[in-house]
């Protein structure tokens, strides 16, 4: 399993958010290029990427932080926010990004999601962000009656490169993933799948890893920055 340290974009800044509310933020790095250099430095093999602004504005917004941190770090990243037209998502991949993440757009125009995963093979993801397993679009600030299962099995056939399952009620909140859902959809679809939410501590990677499901791996965030997880102690956990 990979374990993909989380770098949230807020105003310039790299923030940690409680159940996605944007007025709910801590401020844990003014450089959010510094803090991914940290994480880099440590050994991480990935960076996970959102551009909290742009998944409300639906365009890019903290592009100037991406761009400075895909300059100075040498390991494959992926963004996601604000992402949901083929232009943004060549723009992105032109300028290094490793994977792009597309939420919002995979369920209002999930032909986009078929045509950029055929023109970038390998370089796209779907975000599946829910609530009661039902998924939550706009930065979360809109409901579906979409399942988010079903939303999955939906581009079964459209060659996307992972998912990445959030359980939006334990993001930020230090209350352990959702680990019977992240499994249940993991062993649902043949895509590979990431888990995101409420991963704070090692305890909780362990239990992913055993869950039952070939999870690809998972996203942390604010145990990171709060040091309640050890990312060297974690890293070496996921690779054994």
């Amino acid at each position: 399993m990979i374990l993909y340290p989380a770098i949230d974009l807020k105003d310039g800044r790299a923030v940690r958010l409680v159940h996605g509310e944007m007025d709910q933020e801590t401020v844990f790095n003014e450089n959010p290029a510094a803090q991914a250099l940290e994480f880099v430095e440590a050994g991480c093999e990935w960076l996970h990427l959102v551009d909290l602004n742009g998944a409300f504005a639906g365009e890019p917004v903290n592009a100037a932080p991406v761009e400075e941190i895909l300059t100075q770090c040498n390991v494959p990243a992926q963004l996601g926010g604000g992402i949901r037209d083929m232009a943004t998502i060549e723009r992105w991949i032109s300028r290094g990004l490793a994977r792009v993440i597309l939420g919002t757009v995979a369920v209002e125009n999930p032909q986009l999601v078929r045509d950029a995963a055929r023109e970038f093979p390998g370089k796209v993801a779907v975000g599946i962000d829910a609530r009661k397993g039902m998924v939550a679009t706009k930065g979360w600030a809109e409901e579906t009656n979409v399942n988010a299962t079903d939303l999955a099995k939906s581009f079964e056939d459209a060659g996307v490169s992972a998912i990445i399952y959030t359980d939006i009620n334990r993001d930020g909140a230090m209350k352990g993933p959702n680990v019977a859902e992240t499994a249940a959809l993991g062993n649902a679809v043949s895509i590979p799948v990431i888990a995101s939410g409420g991963v704070s501590s090692l305890a909780d990677l362990q239990a992913l890893k055993t869950c039952g499901a070939p999870l690809n791996g998972a996203i942390s965030g604010r145990a990171l920055y709060d040091g309640a997880i050890d990312l060297k102690e974690a890293l070496a956990l996921l690779k054994t």
